[in-house]
């Protein structure tokens, strides 16, 4: 019997094959043998949508800067953002204010 992965899910070691899919009978997840299965981490925006470096998005909501009386208003424009892993995961230069993190889900993507 051949050895089956981990439900990338919930680590489950009871998967089961089911024609080309494996399924987890735990948390009932599916996948593809074939299928890349390194979890990626994709950064998406307030909508959804995937956002990548270099992109331009607008800031949905009002927000302070840590440590100082500024604020960045809603609608900003940030242009020429770059994707980091953590907390706040965009890095990116704010008009006005100069360079910060931004959190993916108060921003949103601009069509270009």
């Amino acid at each position: 019997m051949s050895e089956l992965p981990a439900c990338p899910k919930c680590q489950s070691p009871y998967t089961y094959e089911d024609g080309d899919l494996l399924i987890c009978p735990e948390c009932a997840h599916e996948w593809s043998l074939s299928a890349n299965t390194s979890l990626e981490n994709v950064v998406r925006d307030s909508n959804g949508t995937p956002l990548s470096d270099g992109d331009t998005v607008t800031v949905i909501k009002d927000l302070k800067v840590k440590g100082s009386s500024s604020v960045v208003k809603v609608g900003t424009k940030v242009k020429g953002i770059r994707l980091v892993e953590g907390d706040h995961d965009i890095d990116c230069k704010i008009p006005g204010i100069g360079p910060m993190g931004l959190k993916s889900e108060f921003v949103k993507k601009v069509a270009e």
